[in-house]
């Protein structure tokens, strides 16, 4: 038994050195020590021995285990260093390297025109108030007289969800929600997205957003509308600014008109950005048709008011010099880098 032991023990030392990783001194362990290593399978064999040799044998088989484990223990612990010296050199590092900047997200062009028009609006008194997305066809149409069968509901190209409910064409269904619910005076913007049957191109998209405005009180007059915007264009566009009201048509509201201001580029002289007119056509507006405020049980003989609408992506195009409305949805980091 002496010698087997003594066998074991110089095999054992000769794989151990020999392990490179601790995943095979992990091996060498179990293959002497484990359940069913070689000296487990000498302390099985003890029942052969004679009773009065078990003794020394037994000192014998724990001396040899004992010794092996020591070298188990030597070795892993300079295997441990060694992978622990590796390590530090891979992943050493250079202080003299210039650092790495990280990239933070900012506001999308579109975000920054909104927050800007809101502000201007906040500062007057205006309300922001939001609505669904999801709308019926009467918010959408019939209660801002445009009835089955009118012109208006082919040139908007709605997306029909069934025969009554749409996405909607225009934020305008968030001022009836508003004239339904909410106490006079109303003075509030409601932003939003909406969605339209349009082909994309530099100036058309499928799904786009609109700022609309209403106020109203009694004696509310086209004049009140006039300053509203004359104020608005000059906080946006600058001090100098001026707006032009050109007769115009929208269901919603008469009179109608539509806004333009002078070309902020230009000063109103002419350039190629205002094509050579000195104006830019900026949204639509005027007083709301008292047919709307009588569907929304609002006496039209005790209160008027105005509504405008402008197209946010028009806005960010324009006071940003954009010539592409596509460059909004693209998601190009060196378009978006530049805001």
């Amino acid at each position: 038994m002496r010698e087997k032991l003594q066998k074991i023990k110089e095999e054992a030392a000769r794989q151990i050195h020999a392990s490179e990783e601790l995943s095979r001194l992990n091996e060498v362990r179990v293959a002497f020590l484990g359940k069913k290593g070689e000296l487990t399978a000498v302390l099985k064999s003890m029942k052969d021995v004679l009773p009065e040799d078990r003794p020394a044998a037994g000192r014998l088989v724990n001396e040899t285990r004992a010794a092996i484990e020591d070298m188990l223990e030597e070795t892993k612990k300079r295997l441990e260093a060694a992978e622990l010296n590796f390590r530090l050199k891979q992943e050493v590092i250079d202080v003299t390297l210039p650092a790495k900047k990280n990239r933070i997200g900012h506001r999308h062009p579109n975000m920054i025109a909104l927050e800007e028009v809101e502000r201007i609006f906040v500062g007057m008194g205006y309300e922001v108030v939001e609505g669904p997305e999801v709308e019926y066809d009467y918010y959408n149409f019939e209660a801002l007289n445009i009835p089955a069968g009118h012109p208006a509901k082919d040139e908007q190209d709605t997306f029909y969800i069934t025969d009554k409910i749409l996405l909607r064409t225009q934020t305008s269904p968030v001022q009836v929600r508003t004239m339904e619910t909410r106490p006079l005076p109303i003075r509030m913007i409601a932003p939003g997205r909406v969605f339209r049957s349009d082909e994309v191109d530099a100036t058309h998209s499928p799904s786009f957003h609109q700022i609309e405005g209403m106020v109203i009180d009694k004696n509310i007059t086209f004049a009140d509308l006039k300053g509203t915007l004359a104020e608005f264009a000059k906080e946006l566009f600058g001090k100098d600014t001026k707006v032009k009201f050109r007769p115009h048509h929208f269901p919603f509201t008469e009179p109608s008109a539509e806004v333009d201001v002078t070309c902020f580029k230009c000063g109103g002289k002419g350039c190629r950005f205002c094509k050579g007119s000195g104006w830019i056509e900026i949204l639509g507006c005027g007083m709301i048709h008292p047919k709307v405020l009588k569907m929304s049980g609002i006496d039209p003989q005790e209160y008027s008011g105005f509504a405008f609408g402008a197209g946010l992506e028009r806005i960010a195009l324009l006071k940003y010099e954009i010539d592409d409305m596509r460059l909004l949805y693209e998601n190009d980091d060196r378009f978006l880098a530049q805001f």
